[in-house]
């Protein structure tokens, strides 16, 4: 605001133009929140499927999903005929928030030039916790259709998140 006798500017006590890369910044990190959030439902998605399909094939059982809403104590809440489903939640819920936001935070460092190169070996990575904490006892074919089926929906899940975080975080201030 300028003094209108003088034309020097009078200072109003208000700081405008501090506060607007504030706003610029948060406005960035919410933003690639969504991407990722995006990016993890999508790679979420695509992970059901081939679950879905071993599950058809004897080499991966929904039922752990349960494992997952006992865990914290799901059951005391929602009775155990909805564990499934509120683990499939809690599943997702992780793949929108947690595993993005993780990817997001280290994806510079691991080995490809675009990020759904890296995602490959980022869901190679999350593979290997997955397989462990999952496996049910499986021996045989569906021991073999769990490792591969698992493997495959775990790398589609990457790349699929890199795919996202490629083709929506492209534009300047994204921090990703």
């Amino acid at each position: 605001m300028a003094d209108a006798d003088t034309g020097d500017a009078v200072d109003s006590g208000i700081a405008t133009t501090e506060t607007e890369p504030e706003l610029g910044t948060l406005a960035g990190i919410v933003t690639d929140g969504v991407i990722g959030a995006v990016g993890g439902f999508v790679g979420t998605a695509l992970m059901t499927v081939v679950l879905l399909v071993a599950s058809s094939l004897g080499g991966f059982e929904l039922s752990s999903f349960a494992t997952t809403a006992e865990l914290i104590g799901a059951e005391a809440v929602f009775g155990t005929d909805l564990l499934v489903p509120v683990g499939y939640v809690i599943f997702l819920g992780g793949g929108m928030t947690t595993w993005p936001l993780l990817f997001a935070s280290m994806g510079e460092y691991l080995p490809g030039r675009k990020y759904a190169h890296k995602g490959l070996f980022y869901g190679f990575v999350l593979w290997t916790g997955f397989v462990l904490a999952f496996y049910d006892g499986y021996t045989g074919t569906a021991l073999a259709v769990y490792v591969v089926a698992t493997l495959l929906a775990h790398v589609g899940y990457g790349f699929a998140l890199g795919a996202i975080f490629d083709y929506l975080g492209g534009r300047e201030e994204t921090l990703v």
